[in-house]
């Protein structure tokens, strides 16, 4: 949800800005932002301060955080292309004629996921997509300690997705699911689910992982330790690719029919 259906990822580097204008410090550059993004726990840990060299204590940056984000979070709203693309995706089926299923893996805790959903845009996009088709940040079925790059939250999605299906339907497997991403951990999520990946990372990501375009479609930065290199992917192998947008979706290219209404 954050970065690629939202508009969170210019939301969030306005928070910071504004605190650390307030306090005397520079904006914050992607150079550290994207460091940060993805990772849980990142924009109050130590990469950030390090940088940051605030003249305030970490709690008291979190507070003020927190405060910038009850104020900020209710203007998100749909990134381009993506409306298009999930109610395409809600009417379109597979090559072999089977409805195409949709869930949401978002590291976003349940409380900030109602603030970014306010404006009638937002959640109409995100209405698109079950209420028991999304896995949350804080969900319980997603083990504590084990969010993105680890593969958790998307094989619980696929977990999902398969005990709803209706009777006589093939279950999903992971190869068959096609994870959108515009981070670099989620993208490593994605790929040691087993599925294929599309990464629409933020132009500022981008221009810091140019270089590194297929490391990341890999999902072998290394941003995130966490061991259990078997699960990623090889570089070049085709299971990942960028786009700039989700605009002008190539969905043939995936297998998938758009139904015309």
């Amino acid at each position: 949800m954050d970065g690629l259906l939202l508009n969170t990822e210019d939301i969030y580097t306005l928070c910071a800005d504004n605190i650390l204008l307030k306090h005397g410090r520079p904006r914050l550059p992607w150079s550290i932002k994207a460091q940060l993004m993805g990772v849980p726990g990142s924009s109050n840990g130590d990469i950030f301060h390090q940088w940051a060299q605030l003249p305030i204590p970490r709690e008291q940056y979190a507070k003020e955080q927190s405060e910038q984000q009850r104020i900020h979070f209710a203007e998100c709203k749909p990134l381009p292309g993506a409306e298009k693309l999930l109610g395409d995706l809600s009417k379109a089926r597979t090559a072999t004629g089977l409805p195409v299923e949709i869930a949401l893996a978002s590291s976003s805790e349940k409380l900030n996921y109602d603030c970014k959903v306010v404006r009638p845009e937002s959640k109409a996009l995100l209405d698109f997509i079950p209420q028991e088709h999304r896995v949350l940040g804080d969900d319980p079925r997603v083990r504590k300690g084990r969010g993105k790059p680890a593969p958790d939250i998307y094989l619980c999605a696929l977990q999902i997705l398969n005990s709803k299906l209706s009777n006589g339907s093939p279950p999903i497997a992971p190869e068959e699911c096609l994870v959108f991403e515009d981070s670099v951990p989620g993208v490593e999520a994605g790929r040691r689910a087993g599925m294929r990946v599309v990464w629409v990372p933020h132009p500022g990501l981008y221009a810091e992982f140019e270089e590194k375009e297929l490391e990341v479609l890999a999902g072998r930065t290394g941003l995130v330790k966490i061991g259990n290199e078997e699960q990623l992917g090889e570089i070049g192998d085709g299971w990942a690719q960028h786009l700039e947008s989700l605009e002008n979706f190539p969905y043939a290219k995936f297998g998938i029919e758009v139904l015309s209404t």
